[in-house]
C-alpha cells in the first residue's frame, strides 16, 4: 500500500525483470492481449462449454448452428461495443493520466488509512458514516 501510495520505491525488477520496460519500447499489445486471454477464458470457457454439450445433444445439425451462431453473435457484439465505446472512453483515460500522481498518492493514502482502521478494529466508524451519509440521501438502512 505504501508503495502503491508513492511512499516507499517499488522494485519493478524483483517483480518481472525488464517486463514493463520492453512493453514500453515495444509496444503493450501482445502484453494486453495475453493478459486478456488469461482473464477471459474462464468466463468464456465454461458458457462455450455449455452451449457444446447443448449444440452435441440437439437433434440437428441446424439447431447446433443456431447455437453456436448465437454464441458468437453474442460475444462478436460486446467486442464491437467495447470498441464504439473506447473512443468516448479516451477522453476519461486521458483525464487519469494527467492526474495520475494525485490518483496514485490519494489511492494509496485510501488504502493505508482502511487498513489502519482494519487493524485497530475501527472500521465501525466507516460503517456509521456511510449508514449516515445514505440515510441523508434517502438510501439508509430501513
Amino acid at each position: 500500500m505504501l508503495a502503491f501510495a508513492g511512499l516507499i520505491p517499488w522494485p519493478e525488477r524483483a517483480v518481472a525483470p525488464g517486463l514493463l520496460r520492453r512493453a514500453r519500447r515495444g509496444g503493450s499489445a501482445a502484453l494486453l492481449g495475453g493478459a486478456f486471454a488469461v482473464c477471459a477464458a474462464p468466463c468464456i470457457g465454461t458458457v462455450l462449454a455449455s452451449i457444446l454439450v447443448l449444440a452435441s445433444s440437439t437433434g440437428t445439425i441446424s439447431r447446433a448452428v443456431v447455437l453456436l451462431f448465437a454464441y458468437s453473435l453474442g460475444l462478436g457484439a460486446a467486442f464491437l461495443l467495447a470498441g464504439m465505446a473506447f473512443a468516448h472512453a479516451m477522453s476519461a483515460f486521458r483525464w487519469v493520466r494527467s492526474h495520475y500522481e494525485l490518483l496514485r498518492v490519494a489511492s494509496g493514502i485510501t488504502l493505508v488509512v482502511l487498513g489502519l482502521l482494519l487493524f485497530f478494529h475501527r472500521d465501525w466508524w466507516l460503517r456509521v458514516a456511510l449508514d449516515e451519509l445514505f440515510s441523508k440521501i434517502g438510501l439508509g438502512t430501513f
